[in-house]
């Protein structure tokens, strides 16, 4: 499984930015800071989701290619 540099890249950001919105909901003082930490959160494990479904994708339809060649 090969995966591009640059969404290994823009994953690891994305993690990162996941880690930060936690601890600004975690440290929070008011309401709002709290729901845009949780929102950046939720915006970078969908984010990360979409990546790894894309990459499984891109796999199988490479696999069911494959698989088609081999056969005629």
């Amino acid at each position: 499984m090969n995966a591009h540099p640059g969404d290994l890249i823009i994953g690891l950001m994305m993690i990162f930015f996941a880690i930060l919105g936690l601890i600004l909901a975690a440290n929070a003082l008011d309401l709002e800071m709290s729901v845009f930490g949780l929102s950046l959160a939720g915006f970078a494990v969908a984010f990360i989701v979409g990546q790894v479904r894309r990459h499984f994708d891109t796999a199988e339809l490479a696999a069911i290619t494959t698989e088609r060649a081999r056969h005629g």
